[in-house]
């Protein structure tokens, strides 16, 4: 698929899912559209490129409606403001479940998939402390310290993201479908792989920087030198974000990943008090209040009437923006199912 893939991917999935945006930005902006086509990507005026990328944007969005997987790009409102300022961050989110639970104060733990009891123990107990204190707790929904994690912050009544390396149509390991039903029902699935996409292992590395770029920190709980989990920790320092190991056996060659990070200045965490004093206070969420927060709506769709439908000339007026500087949002809120494109270029918000 074209839109996660070299670069201007953002621009690619916002103007081909729509069969007729480009040319209308095209005139909108004084362009023809082999020079905006050349601007989004160059092999894209290739001839029929277009036309197949168009096509496979178009059933991809279309079995994500099927399956009620909301639509997040790069511009939406809804898209994780910690996650866009990260070096490459992915273009496009597919998501099921709470959208907003993706900008609500969060922290990763991530361990070993064969965890021990302690470890499996450990990463429960930060799960819920942490849903407790009205953190979101994120992780990869790997077997071990991950599925811990995410079913300690279920057991308190908080909010938990699993981030897929496949597309969340697809859950991996299948024994965690239910887990992930439960946690799609108080948080959210989320992957940039599109619907269908099965697991692999180039997917995981990937998918880890999500994790980190969605977290304030990063909690590392038994991991070997050879863990995935000490690559979201690099990842993660990366990204300008804390990283946090708790320590474990020295006889046990399962914790030597994590004691090396401690080694290298990451700091110790033996209670969820010791990750919260690191979590920046004013994004910390105060009091036992678990959950998922809210967003504003976003300003163009607060001036649509539901069940009404308005052409582009409408559109202009109401909100108060130009052509060039409207269509992308209307693009971007046709592809988050907030907006419908009807039969002769008007829009209805449904």
């Amino acid at each position: 698929m074209l839109w996660w893939k070299g670069g201007g991917r953002a621009a690619i999935v916002r103007w081909l899912v729509d069969p007729g945006g480009a040319r209308q930005m095209a005139v909108l902006s004084g362009a023809n559209l082999e020079t905006v086509t050349r601007a989004i990507d160059p092999s894209l005026a290739r001839p029929g490129r277009l036309a197949r990328a168009r096509m496979a944007a178009e059933s991809a969005l279309e079995t994500a409606r099927a399956a009620g997987i909301t639509v997040v790009p790069w511009s939406d409102i809804r898209y994780p403001t910690a996650l866009a300022a990260i070096a490459d961050p992915p273009p496009v989110l597919w998501i099921r479940g709470a959208p907003d639970a993706l900008r609500t104060s969060s922290v990763a733990v991530v361990g070993s998939r064969a965890g021990s009891a302690y470890a499996r123990a450990v990463g429960g107990e930060l799960g819920s402390g942490l849903a407790q204190r009205g953190v979101t707790v994120v992780s990869g929904l790997a077997r071990g310290v991950d599925a811990a994690a995410h079913h300690g912050a279920l057991a308190a009544d908080g909010c938990t993201i699993g981030v897929l390396g496949s597309g969340v149509d697809i859950v991996y390991p299948p024994e965690h479908t239910r887990l992930a039903r439960d946690l799609m029902r108080r948080g959210a699935l989320v992957s940039e792989l599109p619907p269908g996409t099965t697991p692999r292992p180039a997917h995981f590395p990937q998918r880890n920087r999500l994790i980190s770029g969605l977290s304030q920190a990063v909690v590392v709980v038994e991991a070997s030198e050879r863990s995935g989990s000490l690559i979201t920790a690099r990842l993660a320092l990366e990204q300008g974000r804390d990283v946090m190991a708790v320590p474990g056996n020295v006889l046990n060659g399962r914790n030597r990943g994590a004691h090396a990070l401690i080694k290298d200045g990451a700091k110790v965490v033996e209670d969820v008090d010791d990750i919260l004093e690191e979590i920046q206070p004013a994004e910390r969420v105060a009091g036992n209040s678990p959950g998922c927060g809210s967003l504003p709506e976003d300003p163009v769709l607060r001036q649509l009437s539901r069940g009404e439908s308005y052409d582009l000339d409408d559109l202009i007026a109401l909100s108060g923006l130009d052509g060039p500087r409207l269509l992308p949002r209307l693009l971007d809120l046709e592809l988050s199912g907030r907006v419908v494109r009807q039969e002769g270029g008007r829009f209805v918000r449904p």
